[in-house]
């Protein structure tokens, strides 16, 4: 009974809170203000009935539905005694909200289409040539927690590992829940957490000068606040990311401790996974207070230069709108593909954050790289066991 208590809480958590999050997908607050449903509109046309409807008709859908799975999902889960209900649950509710958003961008794109919402307005795009000659620079004292955690890490390593014992146990998640996997003790399976901070280290550090290199998604009525505004954007974002690797890297310590010490303990895997998650939880929600592109940051007074930024001086309205740029954006406003566009990475449409530039060669020989490592680490593995 209280096995079947534990996986009706379970799965009821993850729905609730999947349910939540798709109901706010829509919102102005998670996505740029003129790309409602990933449709490029004009900024006079970001709050039109046509675009206000779609967001009552989604949501207004996607409340009963996640109800209706909720139950479903709660009611099978009783039965079978299984969390993984939840899974398939979550699944089958990313998938409704999925085909609802598909709906309203296609009905917005209809709208916009026989609306002619572009009709006599001036398009047009601007960028700021000083993030190529003066870029933002990658913060590089935010990396010195994670090398340190990871220090620490291999040095604890080294002490105890001449008294490992013959077996040691991984914890992994499985539908019956947490369960532990014996190894073999090699260097490498003792040291395989340490491993993975190094890189996930890498990988983070490689994605934030990334970051900084990516195209600017700048306000084109507003161009020298804009680029203010995005720099300090680009500043907190890097610091932010490093801090949530730092805090990733010492869940990696935890459990390498536990793997070492042979503890199975329940409530000190969920101390060791749950602490360091919820820190990277709260070091994120500043990302997603300041909107897409940073578009909330408030500027501060003498921020750019000739008064421009919040002072109010020179910044004055160029009468531009955005370019109608959709024909280069599929699956409904989440993949672009720009063979033309020499950008890796470009803002995000649906979401906050950076997408890839799928058009682009250099994104298909990375992609390649990244394959061939997992493919290698896959087989290490395997060999391991």
């Amino acid at each position: 009974m209280n096995t079947v208590f534990v996986s009706l809480l379970v799965n009821s958590g993850i729905l609730l809170a999947l349910g939540a999050a798709l109901y706010a997908a829509p919102s102005p607050l998670l996505n740029p203000h003129a790309v409602p449903f990933g449709v490029r509109v004009p900024p006079d046309k970001a709050d039109a009935p046509e675009v206000s409807e779609q967001r009552r008709r989604y949501r207004a859908l996607l409340l009963p539905a996640t109800l209706i799975v909720t139950v479903a999902a709660l009611a099978i889960g009783a039965v079978l005694d299984s969390v993984a209900v939840g899974g398939v649950a979550a699944v089958v509710l990313c998938a409704i909200a999925a085909t609802l958003w598909l709906s309203a961008h296609r009905a917005l794109a209809r709208a916009k289409e026989r609306g002619n919402w572009y009709e006599n307005v001036r398009q047009g795009v601007v960028m700021d040539t000083s993030l190529r000659t003066d870029p933002v620079r990658l913060p590089w004292a935010w990396t010195i927690p994670s090398f340190v955690v990871i220090a620490v890490t291999a040095v604890a390593g080294a002490i105890v590992y001449p008294r490992l014992p013959e077996m040691l146990a991984l914890p992994e998640r499985s539908s019956s829940g947490t369960v532990y996997r014996e190894i073999t003790t090699t260097f490498w399976t003792a040291y395989s957490l340490v491993f993975a901070q190094i890189l996930l280290t890498a990988a983070v550090i490689g994605t934030v000068a990334a970051v900084l290199r990516a195209r600017a998604d700048l306000d084109v009525s507003r161009p020298r606040s804009s680029a203010v505004r995005h720099r300090r954007y680009l500043s907190l974002t890097a610091r932010s990311l490093l801090g949530v690797a730092a805090l990733l890297n010492l869940m990696l310590l935890g459990l390498s401790g536990m793997m070492w010490s042979d503890s199975r303990s329940g409530a000190v895997l969920t101390l060791v996974i749950g602490v360091p998650t919820l820190a990277a939880l709260a070091v994120s929600v500043p990302l997603v207070r300041m909107g897409p592109g940073g578009s909330r940051l408030a500027l501060e007074s003498g921020d750019g230069s000739g008064g421009t930024g919040g002072s109010g001086g020179s910044d004055e309205g160029t009468g531009l709108v955005p370019r109608d740029d959709d024909r280069h954006w599929y699956g409904a406003g989440t993949v672009y593909v720009n063979a033309d566009d020499p950008a890796v990475l470009v803002p995000r449409r649906v979401g906050i954050g950076w997408t890839v530039n799928v058009g682009n060669p250099r994104f298909l020989i990375i992609s390649a790289a990244v394959l061939a490592i997992a493919a290698g680490a896959t087989v290490v593995s395997v060999t391991v066991r």
